[in-house]
């Protein structure tokens, strides 16, 4: 529901109160929901992304995905859709992120994403609730989403924070993605160790409103809380270029595993590899699958690092 405009670029320097000459910028399509199918897509399958957009940025972002031939759904709003800024400081590898606000969107704009949603969802195996929600946006919008997943049979996957994850929770979803900030909100506490994050996501598990916990742990992997139990799926170490689109890329590679029809511990680990091999390209270009395939045989097999 806030998708943006990725600009990424470089410079050697990041200097306070100077001119800074970037390189060339390149300009991507983004937000949580678009970043999950375009990896998807890149990831050899289908899907289709719904969205607001408006504005001379929303025109931009339309035909960034028409390029990619991404198949998605574009819902006209009044407002400009936001961009982001990623700078790359050559000189130390650091990277430097600016999000823009999203812009409002009305309640009539909110209900046709719905709408358009529930009509595609017809023959959606899975649908992914992913990203912030901009203003104008009630944090029950992913409440909303989860009765059209009920009523179409769809699955449905939440990668979000704040309220609209709580709420999404309490209603119930097949599968939940935090972060480790995101599960001590959840849990209303600091988590320090390992332990707790364990009794937390089987907490989240016990209510019986969720199927599966996937719990971002950034390099050391993730935690997949089940009925079964839990496991810690570790990342392969790889070079760090930019950690933009990591979580959706990791969202992506499971999800599509699902579609395939592969176990649950086999598709987190896919999209362990997803999220592993996106901090490997540089500025939001997500993962790819070539990066993907290699990283997942060495977490199956236990091999070294790439």
């Amino acid at each position: 529901m806030n998708p943006v405009v990725d600009i990424s670029s470089s410079v050697s320097h990041v200097i306070v109160e100077r001119k800074l000459r970037c390189d060339t910028p390149i300009y991507e399509p983004g937000g949580g929901g678009i970043n999950v199918a375009r990896a998807i897509r890149k990831l050899g399958g289908e899907a289709a992304a719904v969205y607001p957009a408006g504005g001379l940025t929303g025109e931009l972002l339309r035909g960034l995905l028409d390029k990619e031939g991404l198949q998605h759904h574009c819902i006209p709003i009044t407002g400009m859709t936001r961009e982001s800024f990623t700078v790359l400081e050559t000189a130390t590898g650091q990277q430097y992120r600016f999000g823009m606000p999203g812009p409002t969107i009305k309640e009539e704009e909110c209900q046709k994403c719905l709408d358009v949603l529930e009509e595609k969802a017809s023959t959606a195996e899975y649908i992914v609730a992913s990203g912030s929600l901009p203003p104008g946006v009630g944090e029950d919008f992913f409440v909303r989403v989860a009765h059209i997943a009920a009523k179409s049979g769809a699955r449905l996957v939440v990668d979000t924070s704040g309220e609209a994850l709580r709420r999404a929770m309490e209603v119930g979803t097949f599968l939940l993605k935090p972060n480790l900030r995101e599960l001590s909100e959840l849990a209303g506490e600091e988590i320090q160790d390992e332990t707790r994050q364990e009794e937390v996501a089987m907490g989240i598990i016990k209510t019986g409103k969720c199927r599966a916990v996937v719990a971002s742990l950034g390099a050391a992997g993730v935690l997949l809380a089940t009925k079964e139990g839990v496991e810690r799926i570790r990342s392969p170490l790889v070079p760090i270029v930019s950690k933009v689109g990591a979580g959706d890329s990791t969202v992506a590679g499971t999800v599509l595993s699902l579609a395939r029809k592969r176990p649950l511990k086999e598709a987190v680990r896919f999209g362990v590899a997803a999220g592993a091999a996106a901090v490997m390209t540089p500025g939001s270009e997500l993962c790819r699958r070539e990066d993907v395939e290699r990283l997942y045989r060495q977490i199956v097999t236990g091999t070294g690092d790439s």
